[in-house]
């Protein structure tokens, strides 16, 4: 049996002869010391590496196409160097079957069957292909010419790089069945819908959040030379900012409801135009502005514009209802949910990586977040639509967002109809150790302690202990119970975004 793996089967060891006497043949020249030294590069992956890395400096698909083809080259090294070579010893080309100036030195001692140079070669191409296709065809020239120098200096035989080459293609096919590719985001639309072009603020009544993260003494002097026939009420710290918006929807004479400041002052905002059935404008004052910045109103000139022309669109609202207090005397209320809502460490793990982004970038610092995150906190037990989870995150988006992971960030269309509704839960056996290396491995969507569902109404209940239900980044601590209901094409939004 020995022998018989040693020389390989008849035919293909008389065409490896075949092939290698070919190649024997080719005149002594340039490309001799082209093909030595790129297979010296590729060396325990060091090109691949070197590629991985300027790939890395680009974000997006480059840099998720990078780490997927690393993961792939080594799932194929692993494979080939502690399975296959041990499983199929064979002898290596002599001096005898090619020119010695042609041979790589020092000449390898494993075994020949299989080429790890060539499954490490095609496992990152098609690893990193898998992601991006185009960057995957300029990979595979540099692939492929990896595989050949191997034959062409002398440390395989041809049938070595074929099976190398298979055993890195299915490495990498086989990575994306934990990591799937990312769904097609759909382009961004809006609904249209009837509300008043207004073009020096008549008739416009803004409520202004003093606390907003972009105030200064200078906003509201700024509004009234863009809107100087407009109402403007600058709500001051301390005040009930749910009151005084109210106060400027029913002023008389209002048409349209303006709102400077965060998302839960915009939240707030969004009701009280719902109530009184006025189209609201969302001027961007808060820090982060996520709704603002989905709508397409994320710099006041787009709002300008969208409300001078009188553009807007049908957006759907959540409404949730909390009971707080104690079990027989319960509080009830009512809020308005634009964005997102989470139950666990959620909130630290975007404080962390919001702190962390100006130094290290949004993935990165994503990923160190989510390690810190992971790493230290304890999961939260409760029931969500009456079954019982023990899990670190619990995540609602007012529509579904983009990408399926831990971290969405984009949201195109909003008036889909459902909550997007994640858990990453602690239910699994070693539960931390699989999230960990999820977040590590960029395949968090794909886990199993991840559970990606949708749903128009979700209900939360705490065990034991009371929950800290953040909505829309607004924290409610003591939360007993909540339930959540989408209200299609609710609210109606000046939107600079053109409709389908």
């Amino acid at each position: 049996m020995r022998g018989f793996l040693g020389k390989g089967p008849k035919r293909v060891a008389r065409f490896d002869h075949f092939l290698v006497r070919a190649v024997s043949r080719q005149p002594q020249g340039d490309h001799d010391v082209f093909f030595r030294e790129l297979s010296a590069a590729a060396t325990k992956g060091k090109l691949w590496f070197g590629i991985a890395g300027i790939m890395a400096t680009f974000p997006g698909k480059p840099r998720r196409a990078a780490l997927h083809g690393l993961l792939a080259l080594g799932v194929a090294s692993g494979v080939t160097n502690l399975v296959f070579k041990t499983a199929l010893p064979r002898t290596r080309p002599l001096p005898e079957h090619l020119p010695i100036f042609r041979f790589v030195h020092p000449q390898p001692i494993s075994s020949s069957m299989p080429s790890g140079h060539s499954a490490s070669a095609v496992a990152f191409a098609v690893g990193a292909g898998i992601v991006s296709p185009t960057l995957g065809a300029l990979l595979a020239p540099i692939a492929a010419g990896v595989a050949y120098s191997r034959v062409h200096t002398g440390a395989h035989w041809p049938s070595d790089v074929v099976f190398g080459s298979a055993l890195g293609a299915g490495a990498a096919l086989l990575t994306r069945k934990w990591w799937p590719a990312r769904p097609p985001e759909p382009t961004p639309r809006r609904t249209p819908a009837e509300a008043p072009a207004i073009s020096d603020g008549e008739g416009l009544s803004i409520a202004v959040n003093v606390l907003g993260g972009s105030y200064s003494p200078e906003t509201a002097e700024l509004l009234k030379v863009i809107f100087p026939k407009a109402y403007i009420r600058e709500i001051s710290e301390g005040e009930d900012v749910a009151a005084e918006i109210d106060a400027a929807a029913t002023r008389p004479g209002t048409v349209a409801l303006g709102v400077w400041g965060g998302d839960g002052t915009v939240g707030t905002a969004a009701a009280a135009a719902v109530e009184h059935s006025l189209p609201l404008l969302v001027l961007p004052g808060g820090t982060l502005n996520h709704f603002a910045r989905d709508l397409g109103t994320s710099s006041i000139d787009d709002a300008i514009d969208a409300v001078t022309k009188g553009h807007a669109a049908s957006v759907d609202l959540g409404h949730v209802v909390v009971q707080r207090g104690l079990p027989e005397t319960p509080e009830t209320t009512n809020l308005a949910m634009l964005n997102t809502a989470s139950v666990g460490v959620y909130p630290n793990l975007v404080r962390r990586r919001e702190r962390l982004q100006p130094a290290m970038g949004k993935p990165l610092a994503g990923l160190v977040a989510s390690l810190r995150t992971f790493g230290v906190n304890s999961p939260t037990t409760l029931l969500v639509d009456g079954v019982k989870h023990k899990l670190w995150i619990l995540y609602m988006g007012r529509g579904r967002f983009y990408p399926s992971d831990h971290a969405p960030l984009r949201r195109p269309v909003l008036d889909d109809g459902v909550f997007d509704l994640r858990m990453i839960t602690a239910d699994e056996p070693f539960a931390r150790a699989r999230l960990l290396w999820a977040v590590v491995t960029g395949t968090v969507a794909a886990s199993k302690v991840t559970h990606l569902t949708e749903a128009t109404t979700i209900t939360v209940e705490a065990i034991g202990q009371p929950l800290v239900l953040a909505v829309d980044g607004e924290p409610k601590p003591g939360v007993r119970s909540a339930t959540f209901t989408v209200k299609p094409r609710e609210l109606t939004v000046y939107s600079p975004l053109p409709a389908d």
